[in-house]
């Protein structure tokens, strides 16, 4: 099996994003990054530790790869949206990609640049972004080594399995879209 984190705004829609596509072997919400230690949600939730809210994934190589696991996070985020996905505001609702294989990086690199090239001004002056017609738009999603990951409470795995109407910034639409997509 092989580990990623992705930190796409908050974990409930992310982590059940991502349980909805094949070769997804488990998922685990928790914190990333931050610079305490054991942290509680309420502590994150100030923005005062550094923490982004990440969804831990674990898949197998030999039904799904990375590339397209990184292709699908970046369906999912507005990466040009600083410290907010939807309606969440705040640096726990950064998006990032963290790895723990270093050999993972040419990967992210390469599909980082592909989407990055998507927001870029053409040659013509205008931006080839699909969302935006202004300027070329920058890229802020963090793609670093993970520092560090604490499981989240209980009550928040798994979450909209357990509360199928619960709050989720993602649209319902995106979770059949995994589900197609990785058929």
């Amino acid at each position: 099996m092989k580990e990623i984190y992705f930190a796409g705004g908050c974990f409930w829609g992310t982590e059940h994003y991502f349980k909805q596509i094949k070769g997804v072997v488990k998922t685990e919400v928790g914190y990333a990054n931050g610079a305490t230690e054991n942290p509680t949600y309420q502590e994150v939730y100030t923005d005062k530790t550094g923490f982004a809210e990440t969804v831990h994934v674990v898949y197998d190589p030999e039904v799904i790869n990375l590339e397209f696991l990184l292709r699908m996070f970046f369906k999912a985020i507005d990466p040009t949206s600083l410290n907010q996905q939807g309606h969440d505001v705040g640096t726990r609702y950064r998006t990032g990609i963290y790895y723990v294989d270093e050999t993972d990086l040419p990967i992210i690199e390469k599909i980082y640049d592909e989407e990055e090239q998507k927001y870029m001004m053409d040659e013509g002056g205008t931006s080839s972004s699909s969302t935006d017609d202004t300027s070329s738009l920058k890229f802020v999603v963090e793609k670093k080594p993970l520092e560090n990951f604490y499981t989240a409470e209980e009550y928040h795995q798994d979450y909209l399995d357990k509360n199928p109407d619960g709050y989720c910034h993602l649209p319902q639409a995106l979770f059949e879209y995994a589900r197609e997509m990785s058929k």
